[in-house]
């Protein structure tokens, strides 16, 4: 089984997820791209159960952050269903982490082509019957 783990960038906070991810996102909704200073965010979903952190957390509208260097690491999903991980706060180079989702394609740059996967104008939940 693969562990990988991560933390923030001054290395209070880290973390570690098991296993495959349920899937994996790349965002360009206007939150994403404010809280990280780019013009999207990438991210892996994975079930609570395998995942582990020590350091504290503080949260702003749901979002995990350091409270000591900001960076943005991880999030529990509001039903307590999923683990949200930034694919960025990976230790390793996460090589075999493939997006296979866009969301917010409607606040994609124009020069940033589109990802052969699925696309979403919006939330996938928006699109779910």
């Amino acid at each position: 089984m693969i562990i990988r783990s991560g933390g923030c960038l001054c290395g209070r906070v880290k973390y570690s997820v098991k296993g495959a991810p349920l899937r994996i996102g790349l965002c360009h909704c206007m939150d994403c791209r404010k809280e990280s200073g780019s013009s999207f965010a990438t991210f892996g979903i994975w079930p609570p159960h395998a995942f582990e952190s020590t350091g504290e957390v503080r949260y702003f509208q749901g979002r995990g952050f350091c409270p000591e260097c900001g960076s943005r690491v991880f999030n529990e999903s509001s039903d307590g269903e999923e683990m949200e991980i930034r694919v960025g706060s990976l230790d390793m180079a996460p090589t075999d982490l493939e997006p296979t989702y866009e969301l917010w394609v409607k606040r994609r740059e124009n020069w940033l082509p589109p990802l052969p996967v699925k696309q979403f104008e919006e939330d996938r939940i928006d699109a779910l019957p």
